[in-house]
C-alpha cells in the first residue's frame, strides 16, 4: 500500500515539477516547438516510467502480464475508451490466469 502512494506522490511530483519551472522563470510565452511538445508529453512519459514495470509484477505469472498488456495496446491502438480497455484487460487476465 505504501508503494502505490509513494508511486502516486511521484507521478504529481515528476509531472508537476516540468510545469512549474518553466513558469517561475520564463516571463515570456515559449514558442518553441521542441519544449511545447516534451511539456505536453512528459506527464505521458512520468506516468507510463513508473506504471509499465508494476504491469509485469501484478500477476503471479509473466504470461498473463504479457497476454494484458498486449491486449491493452492492441485496444489502445484502436483508441477504445480507456475504462473499456482496462475492464476487458482485467477480465481476460483473470480468465487466463486459471487457464495457464
Amino acid at each position: 500500500m505504501t508503494y502505490k502512494i509513494i508511486c502516486v506522490f511521484l507521478i504529481a511530483f515528476f509531472t508537476y515539477l516540468p510545469r512549474v519551472i518553466p513558469l517561475l522563470f520564463l516571463k515570456k510565452p515559449i514558442k518553441n516547438k521542441w519544449f511545447q511538445s516534451f511539456m505536453y508529453y512528459m506527464p505521458y512519459a512520468v506516468l507510463a516510467a513508473l506504471t509499465f514495470p508494476a504491469i509485469f509484477f501484478s500477476t503471479n505469472s509473466i504470461w498473463t502480464a504479457i497476454i494484458g498488456t498486449v491486449i491493452a495496446l492492441g485496444l489502445s491502438y484502436f483508441k477504445i475508451n480507456m475504462a473499456v480497455t482496462a475492464i476487458l484487460c482485467v477480465i481476460i487476465v483473470f480468465g487466463f490466469s486459471y487457464i495457464i
